[in-house]
């Protein structure tokens, strides 16, 4: 008998060996579940891999900066690879960003009013907004009935323009994708609509951003270079529609199974398989008792006990049940490992608790901390050493399929322009403090891209209600932000000088209060691709300067200057 074969049914034994010795948890089965497609959207080739494409275009995001993808990386498990990171805390249940309640969420975009103005959102501005949930995986989300922590996204579909039901049941996953694009904490503006949506992406070059292209992404390029020719192979016409987009990528996430880990392929090793014993042992791990069947998840929402149940409801906020206080779904537990390493944070809120895998052991040993509305299916858990690292081993090796892990095969994605830095702005250290030796802020964190209808630079941390002067232009010989060309607006003739003066947001008269933004577009116009320029505000001072020797006013240094920015137009 093959080594493959002894190993898979020594694997078959130690199943029925749980089974036969009366624990009463439904031990994992071999016998992994289909795939459905709702009867409303069946699968095609061609509108998965346009949902494929739909998944990893960031500019399907107002800024240019986030796709559905930069939450939701293979490799991380299907999770945030910048929870891990500084900068993706929120203030939690207090409101106070950086104490000690904060929880851990995923990064999203400077908030902005519906034409693009930046907007100080009182808790992380001028940096990125965060959401107060941690991204579960997208990975396998397929089978599950509703989907979010909460459960939220709903399995019938409503059309969000229309209200229509698009499909009657097994939705969710529709459901969940038309989310996102319109959150102006996630991925939009103020306001957005799916009618702005479907505009943009109707003219954009598909992945336009996105580099180190996966074989099937290329291939389907060049065929259908365009969103309405993708469009038209995956639905008979070129009409972009937020319908479509949502069934495009719904069909698209259906065909991220991780069926392939060596629990499924029978190769565990002996510490693993005593890992799973411990795993569906009721008397020890009792981990089976929610992570049951193939996916190790119940797809049921449970309060495990974690944080006081009253500062995020949790379920109940979805169903008004009182029952539900605090509880949250049952996350799969493949490929949890990558979670361990390439996303940190393993719980809902990223508590330190669950920092790893060894520290969500000790914390389910202990049976929960917070009481109220707790799942009495939490106990106080007795395991030795050696059964602690078995377990462990087990989740973290044991149910990592390695395509995941690899990204291959069906997780194979492109290189998002977010994660490598391309096209954001060198920031050159010139600025001029003001006349309480501060230095204003430059916010330019959006790429300067062609076909961009809302790029914007701002400006954070002068005088309220003063005004301010961004001065745009190529570089002269000293390097300096001068009256020259620029590559901003959205005609198609001759580059033009971008000077621009702003009233600044914020209280008159308080320093630190002011702020504000220019959003402009650039042109689809081949001509810009590649040219540089430089931007920089002159913010003026309610205070002059004040010679030291005369003691008098410097006349024209009532200002400031932020550092300045220099940027390259990406293609």
């Amino acid at each position: 008998m093959s080594t493959h074969r002894t190993k898979f049914f020594s694997h078959f034994a130690l199943l029925f060996f749980v089974a036969a010795s009366g624990l009463s948890a439904q031990s994992p089965s071999l016998n992994y579940p289909t795939v459905t497609f709702p009867p409303e959207n069946t699968f095609s080739t061609s509108k998965a891999i346009l949902g494929k494409i739909l998944f990893w275009d960031e500019q399907l995001s107002s800024t240019n900066t986030q796709a559905c993808g930069t939450c939701h990386i293979p490799a991380a498990g299907g999770s945030d690879p910048r929870s891990i990171l500084p900068g993706s805390n929120h203030p939690g249940p207090n409101g106070i960003l950086g104490d000690f309640d904060d929880v851990i969420g995923s990064r999203g975009v400077v908030r902005a009013n519906n034409s693009g103005a930046m907007v100080d959102d009182g808790t992380f501005f001028p940096d990125a907004q965060r959401t107060g949930r941690k991204t579960p995986s997208m990975i396998d989300a397929a089978f599950y009935t509703d989907i979010f922590w909460d459960g939220r996204a709903r399995s019938e579909f409503r059309n969000p323009v229309t209200n229509v039901i698009e499909i009657v049941t097994g939705g969710a996953l529709e459901s969940q994708s038309v989310a996102p694009p319109t959150s102006d904490v996630e991925m939009a503006h103020e306001s957005r609509t799916w009618a702005q949506i479907e505009d943009k992406i109707s003219k954009v070059a598909p992945l336009r951003l996105a580099t180190n292209l996966p074989a099937d992404i290329i291939a389907a390029l060049a065929a259908n270079p365009t969103y309405a020719s993708l469009f038209t192979a995956a639905f008979g016409d070129p009409a972009v529609t937020v319908k479509r987009i949502a069934f495009a990528i719904a069909t698209y996430e259906r065909t991220l199974v991780a069926d392939q880990t060596p629990f499924d392929l029978g190769t565990l090793t002996a510490q693993q398989s005593l890992g799973l014993a411990v795993f569906n042992d009721v008397n020890k791990g009792r981990c089976a008792v929610c992570h049951s069947g193939p996916l190790f998840s119940d797809d049921q929402f449970h309060n495990i006990g974690l944080t006081d149940p009253n500062t995020d409801v949790g379920r109940m906020a979805v169903t008004g049940l009182a029952s539900d206080l605090g509880r949250m779904k049952t996350p799969s537990l493949r490929n949890v490992g990558l979670k361990n390493t390439g996303s940190g944070r393993l719980f809902h809120n990223g508590d330190t608790l669950g920092s790893s895998l060894g520290q969500v052991i000790a914390f389910y040993s202990l049976g929960g901390i917070f009481t109220q509305n707790i799942d009495p299916q939490m106990q106080f858990l007795v395991l030795t050493l050696n059964e602690r690292i078995a377990l462990e081993d087990f989740m973290v090796n044991g149910l990592t399929d390695a395509r995941v892990a690899n990204e291959t095969g069906v997780f194979s994605r492109p290189t998002l322009r977010s994660e490598t830095g391309v096209g954001l702005p060198l920031i050159i250290p010139n600025g001029f403090t003001d006349s309480t030796d501060s230095l204003p802020n430059i916010i330019a964190v959006q790429p300067a891209n062609l076909q961009h209808p809302f790029f914007t630079i701002g400006v954070s941390g002068a005088w309220g209600g003063m005004d301010a002067f961004l001065l745009a232009g190529s570089p002269n010989t000293l390097g300096e932000t001068l009256f020259g060309f620029v590559p901003l607006g959205v005609g198609s003739g001759p580059l033009q000088p971008f000077i621009h003066q702003i009233t600044l947001n914020g209280t008159v008269g308080v320093h630190g209060s002011g702020y504000g933004s220019v959003t402009t577009g650039i042109a689809n116009n081949p001509f810009y691709a590649g040219i540089q320029f430089f931007a920089q505000w002159v913010v003026t001072d309610p205070i002059p300067l004040i010679d030291p020797v005369t003691t008098l006013p410097i006349p024209g240094f009532g200002i400031a200057l932020t550092d300045t920015a220099f940027f390259t137009v990406l293609p």
